[in-house]
């Protein structure tokens, strides 16, 4: 009997210590990128790499003593657990922002996805959604520290073969890095990944540094900080103005053949729209500063005419006196609101872009059921811009900056264009909402999340056009553009950044004042419309509606 107890003991130990060591190899191998894995060769790619990391620390536990052996042991194995909990987290943001996670600047990301979840799947299911993530976490870097620790104590029993081992793998090593031995396509042989990502993580402090130090250089340039307050859009003086920002309205939307129908044949509808009323649009293309989320960076780019595509720039630019296009309106006496349906918080940053007045979810007197994440159809909020706002006799003139929130991700459940007299105080919506597929079926598959995108960008435009048609007067001049791309799971993660932008007006002279930008007749851009980094435009749009625009 105790020999089968020693047998099982030795067979149970076996096995631990064999996925302890599966463990720490995958840890070590798994990239950042899911999709820098051929498809269906995660396995092969693993079993076929070399980590230099393991070689490495292999060769300095053997050196040491066994107090000191067990103190680095277990410091190594938590730095590793850390390193795969930043590699998970940025397998997330490549998935959703096409970006890499930023572990100095992001962390109030966390905050913003926690809401979403609320708002998705309920503050019961975002509750347990958090305590998992932090369970998998603490499990992770527990085993990991662990399992090294573990590792250490065999390799020391075993030290003379594993000393032979460690110098033949690490010639091995050495050799196919010098020849760039790859057996799946694009993976090398000798794998330093950990080490990249541990290099990378710690050189984001200076670089984070370095770039505080470019901004603050950057914010001190501006040339129409001085300029005085009657020069600025002189070309605009008794025009109405609205900003509209576009929910995810990328490039993609127009120019993706997998789902772009839906918008085109919209964009083509509204076109007809416009020309029945008497407006003209111009479009193009911009470089926004963010992808699949993100918004307020790429808004206040646009805003600012500075590249804002972090957190750090973020909060440095909103506690600044930076003339944003907004202000500038202001400056020139027209009043300045914000239709802000997607903030239902204080919102300082309003004061930031000067607006004289905001109408966040609280005071648009929405009483219709949530969409997800947008807490209102595009159309109400809207609707009670030309009741607040635009609609009133005797005002003057109005700068209006929306921000439209209902081709926000997950684009279900999706509203439906209504008669702009029927939307009441929204109730109105409770039923169609109700009886609309909703995220959890849409997600499902694939190509319907991408279908889901085209329509809800499809509203979204067409909820502009139709309040041109349905409210504009003839001193109407309207911007409206999208704020980046959508997730990647939609557009795929190597998508360009750029959006498309629209100038629609009825008056010829306001589309004579941007001739020269070479945009394209109607709302669809040809896809070689010129393309500008998204932060020109404010500089660009001041002169050509200033005093030194285009003479007519």
């Amino acid at each position: 009997m105790s020999q089968i107890k020693n047998h099982l003991r030795h067979v149970g130990g076996a096995v631990v210590t064999s996925l302890a060591a599966l463990l720490v190899f995958l840890a070590l191998v798994l990239p950042d990128q899911i999709t820098r894995l051929p498809p269906g060769n995660f396995w092969l790619n693993a079993l076929v790499r070399i980590p230099i990391e393991a070689i490495v620390a292999i060769a300095v536990l053997l050196a040491l003593p066994e107090r000191p052996r067990r103190w680095t042991a277990t410091i190594l194995g938590f730095t590793l657990g850390v390193l795969t909990v930043v590699k998970i987290v940025d397998i997330g943001f490549f998935y959703v922002l096409a970006r890499e996670f930023d572990p100095v600047l992001d962390w109030v990301l966390f905050s913003d996805g926690y809401h979403f979840l609320e708002d998705s799947i309920g503050k019961l299911g975002a509750f347990g959604v958090a305590v998992a993530a932090i369970a998998s976490v603490a499990a992770l870097l527990t085993s990991l520290t662990f399992a090294v620790r573990r590792i250490s104590r065999l390799l020391a029993r075993h030290a003379r073969p594993t000393r032979h081992a460690v110098f033949a793998f690490a010639s091995a090593w050495i050799i196919l890095a010098v020849f760039g031995v790859q057996i799946v396509g694009g993976v090398p042989v000798a794998a330093q990944a950990a080490a990249e990502l541990a290099r990378d993580t710690a050189l984001k402090v200076p670089q984070d540094i370095e770039d505080q130090k470019r901004f603050d250089r950057e914010v001190q340039v501006d040339a129409f900080r001085n300029l005085p307050d009657d020069q600025l859009l002189t070309a605009l003086r008794g025009k109405d103005v609205i900003i509209g920002f576009v929910e995810s309205y990328g490039r993609d939307a127009v120019q993706n053949p997998e789902f772009n129908g839906t918008v085109l044949a919209q964009l083509k509808a509204d076109d007809a729209k416009l020309a029945a009323k008497g407006f003209a649009a111009r479009t193009g293309f911009l470089t926004s500063s963010t992808a699949g989320g993100g918004s307020w960076l790429a808004h206040s780019t646009f805003l600012s005419g500075l590249w804002i595509d972090n957190q750090q720039r973020y909060r440095s630019l909103v506690n600044t006196d930076r003339l944003t296009l907004t202000r500038a309106f202001k400056r020139a006496g027209f009043r300045t609101v914000g239709i802000e349906p997607g903030v239902t918080y204080a919102w300082p940053e309003g004061q930031f872009y000067g607006y004289d007045q905001v109408y966040d979810v609280h005071s648009l007197d929405y009483h219709g059921p949530m969409l997800s994440w947008s807490t209102m159809p595009d159309q109400y909020a809207m609707r009670q811009l030309d009741k607040f706002e635009y609609g009133k006799a005797g005002r003057g003139p109005l700068l209006a900056e929306v921000t439209l929130t209902s081709s926000h991700t997950p684009w279900a459940p999706l509203p439906k264009t209504l008669d702009w007299d029927q939307l009441g105080d929204g109730s109105v919506y409770g039923p169609i909402i109700k009886s609309a597929e909703g995220a959890g079926s849409v997600w499902k598959d694939g190509h319907r999340v991408k279908e889901a995108y085209a329509t809800s960008i499809a509203y979204s435009v067409d909820t502009l056009i139709s309040y041109v048609q349905k409210y504009g007067n003839d001193n109407l001049v309207m911007v409206f553009l999208g704020d980046h791309q959508p997730a990647s799971v939609v557009v795929g993660q190597n998508a360009v950044k750029d959006v498309p932008i629209s100038i629609v007006a009825k008056d010829p002279k306001v589309l004579d004042r941007v001739k020269s930008w070479g945009w394209t007749n109607g709302l669809t851009p040809a896809p070689d419309a010129p393309v500008w980094p998204m932060n020109e435009f404010r500089d660009r749009f001041l002169t050509a509606f200033g005093p030194d625009g285009e003479a007519h």
